[in-house]
């Protein structure tokens, strides 16, 4: 039995999960989560046993200094709780760990306990992989579900994947074992850019969670860190005429076969998400104005993302 006497009654949680390792390409999943705790000042109230789950001979544990004594961190997975403010808040569950290296049914198991003591209503699992995906273009998230009535009134694709997966795979099928609502979004990250970090892919994953969970998010540094990201890969790709060549075929595909989505789709999410920002304001600031035809913009630059 989980007993949580250290946590309020939330207010229609949801569970946002990501774990580093496998699921985790340019670490932007990991990251996501690391930022909604740092913006929201999410406060830890449980974590899973290290030594159920965790080959330490692979995940070591680290050593650091406090005060002046020696303390051990292990690898495990933690659970935090934030809430979110506005006109409606609502509270996030958020688990953020190291994808496990044994007793994964336990494991999902473990995080499902802690969901229904909760009351989580769905369960948001954040993921990326590698794919052949131009740097220089808006990062594609795609929303995948196991349950076809969750993919139709939330817009996302039934998953039909086969083949290997990771934890993330796992957890959302003992999600719908479970009868719990669950959800997936992935980030492709450019395979030749793969070495963490990449705070572009993050930003597109937090810009979608935003669009799942129709609230908005604090968006930070993010915006300006993804684009010093890109402009350190357009240098990097403009030094070597081959990896510019390659990245010109991987746009030109890209273009073509997305032509519509950025023409209509697209552009709705985006003028969404652009209303919904100029409602709330962001904190200490007033909203921002569009840009000139009508396209919004974050504060002076474009995001890269969008």
């Amino acid at each position: 039995m989980i007993e949580l006497e250290g946590v309020p009654e939330l207010i229609d949680p949801v569970m946002v999960a990501a774990f580093e390792g496998w699921n985790d390409a340019g670490d932007a999943a990991s990251t996501a989560v690391a930022h909604l705790e740092r913006e929201w000042k999410g406060e830890v109230f449980a974590a899973l046993d290290a030594e159920d789950y965790y080959d330490f001979q692979v995940n070591r544990p680290t050593v650091f200094m406090d005060g002046g004594v020696r303390k051990i961190t292990w690898p495990t997975t933690r659970l935090s709780v934030v809430r979110v403010g506005g006109d409606k808040p609502r509270d996030l569950v958020l688990v953020r760990g190291i994808e496990p290296s044994m007793r994964w049914r336990s494991f999902c198991n473990e995080l499902l306990g802690f969901a229904h003591e909760l009351g989580v209503e769905l369960v948001v699992i954040l993921g990326a992989l590698l794919g052949d995906t131009p740097h220089t273009r808006p990062v594609p998230v795609s929303g995948v579900t196991s349950d076809p009535d969750l993919a139709r009134r939330m817009d996302l694709e039934e998953t039909k994947y086969e083949g290997p997966t990771g934890i993330v795979g796992v957890l959302q099928e003992a999600c719908t074992h479970a009868g719990v609502p669950a959800v997936s979004l992935w980030a492709a990250v450019p395979h030749y850019v793969s070495q963490p970090p990449n705070p572009k892919a993050t930003l597109a994953l937090l810009n979608r969670l935003e669009d799942l969970l129709d609230l908005r998010i604090p968006q930070g540094e993010l915006p300006e860190d993804a684009r010093a990201w890109q402009v350190g890969v357009d240098q990097l790709a403009a030094e070597d005429s081959e990896v510019a060549e390659y990245v010109q075929t991987l746009e030109e595909a890209r273009d073509t076969a997305e032509l519509p989505e950025a023409s209509g789709e697209a552009i709705a999410r985006e003028f969404e998400r652009y209303l919904r920002r100029r409602d709330v304001g962001p904190p200490g600031g007033k909203p921002r104005p569009p840009a000139a035809g009508g396209v919004p913009k974050d504060e002076d630059e474009d995001n890269p993302d969008d």
